[in-house]
């Protein structure tokens, strides 16, 4: 992939030094990137890995997502991409279609699409704006001055792993769950708050790849304990003859992990045999990652270093979703970068960059508190059949309210009356206490 040379103002740029240098060319490094670049930043973008490459994910996005991709300018009509039309929440032999809501805010159709070139795609859009990447880059630690300070990051380049030390004012950390240059700066996960597992494999599957839904299964049962899982399975259609097929489980601290294979491989013999959903159709091994939930580590800001994504703990603790956040979290901090970095004096770029973790309170921080609470008290303890009754079922209107929930599928004024039964539930939840919101 192609990197650019010269910054937008022409001048020569040295090889290991930029204005802004963004650790993890995920969705969230990306989308960072590509902002900064676009608002003429010099902007350094450090990947430890190679295009394209495997992620365990869902793969599915929501009409909020989709909305990003476009903010960024991402081709949606190319090939490669599938819409979809809502979801389908399977429970105790019950089933409902939510259709994506046309609020007009938003789009009305969601997107599917393989993460094995996602990631790919929003790079390379990253490079066409400016942004200069270095692939085979793995950051192995801050660098800091004697304050304490970012002023950098250390890494190992290519095959031989040759040390190398690249500068910068500013740095992104979009370093994933590991999030070890968060750690090295001392910013450490929050124990109170989730953490799930994901695990997913692709099946070739002719009946079911062209699905317009997303399918998800609330009524599945942990093969050790026989106990609700603690989560949801899902069957998202690829569109390319694949489906993928995955559970998340958010284990509640008295009962133990949750073996996914064999409770996925227990749900599949649940399957009829026509969605062709076995072994002799497996297109993969299955893959399995954490995934930190709920804000799990904070600050967002930390001397120089800006948090977002995974590394920050941003996957909904509603829904698992984390690519949508991890996009507009990239252009959050892409916009307080970059205004702070036109400030004049030491003072002034600190205040400015301070306002980060501020917007990112103020965008999902109710939600979150929200979530988290839900997902302690009833998720890791009972799953989702608790939401999903036969009452919640039988009502369109509570089903279309609860998916606007755990989707976050609205954050604008409107005259909707599901929005404005969603919005008035999340502002009533309490500001975090002093002594949390000015933690370190």
């Amino acid at each position: 992939m192609p990197s650019t040379g010269r910054s937008q103002q022409g001048g020569a740029i040295s090889d290991d030094q930029a204005q802004v240098i963004v650790v993890g060319a995920g969705p969230a490094g990306s989308a960072a990137a590509l902002f900064l670049a676009r608002a003429g930043v010099d902007v350094l973008l450090l990947e430890k890995g190679a295009f394209p490459r495997d992620k365990v994910c869902g793969d599915g996005l929501t009409p909020r997502g989709v909305q990003q991709l476009v903010r960024m300018g991402i081709d949606i009509d190319a090939p490669g991409w599938m819409r979809t039309k809502g979801m389908r929440w399977v429970c105790a032999g019950r089933q409902v279609h939510i259709d994506w809501p046309r609020s007009g805010s938003q789009p009305d159709f969601g997107l599917t699409r393989s993460r094995h070139d996602f990631d790919d795609i929003l790079a390379r859009h990253a490079v066409a704006a400016g942004a200069r990447l270095r692939l085979d880059t793995r950051a192995t630690g801050p660098l800091t001055d004697r304050a304490g300070r970012v002023i950098g990051v250390s890494a190992v380049t290519g095959a031989d792993k040759q040390p190398q030390n690249y500068h910068a004012p500013l740095v992104i950390a979009a370093d994933g769950a590991s999030a070890r240059t968060a750690l090295a700066m001392g910013l450490e996960r929050d124990p109170s708050r989730p953490i799930a597992t994901a695990a997913r494999r692709y099946y070739r599957s002719d009946t079911r790849t062209h699905d317009p839904y997303l399918e998800l299964w609330a009524d599945l049962r942990c093969s050790r304990t026989g106990r609700d899982l603690p989560g949801y399975g899902w069957i998202f259609p690829l569109g390319d003859g694949r489906v993928n097929v995955g559970l998340g489980a958010l284990p509640h601290r008295k009962h133990g992990a949750v073996d996914l294979r064999a409770t996925l491989d227990q749900w599949l013999t649940r399957l009829p045999p026509s969605w062709e959903l076995r072994e002799e159709n497996a297109d993969s091994p299955l893959r399995s990652a954490a995934l930190p939930m709920g804000f799990n580590r904070r600050p967002q800001y930390h001397r120089g270093l800006l948090l977002i994504g995974d590394s920050a703990g941003m996957i909904s603790p509603w829904s698992g979703e984390g690519i949508v956040q991890a996009m507009e979290a990239g252009e959050v901090a892409a916009e307080t970068v970059a205004l702070a970095l036109r400030r004049a004096g030491e003072g002034g770029r600190e205040q400015a960059l301070r306002q980060y973790q501020k917007e990112v309170n103020r965008r999902w921080g109710r939600y979150y508190r929200l979530g988290n609470t839900v997902a302690d008290h009833v998720f890791a303890r009972y799953g989702y059949r608790p939401l999903l009754n036969r009452r919640v079922m039988a009502t369109p209107a509570l089903v279309r309210t609860l998916a606007r929930l755990l989707t976050h599928g609205t954050d604008a004024p409107s005259d909707d009356l599901i929005d404005t039964a969603v919005r008035t539930l999340v502002r009533m939840v309490p500001a975090p206490a002093r002594r949390e919101s000015s933690k370190r």
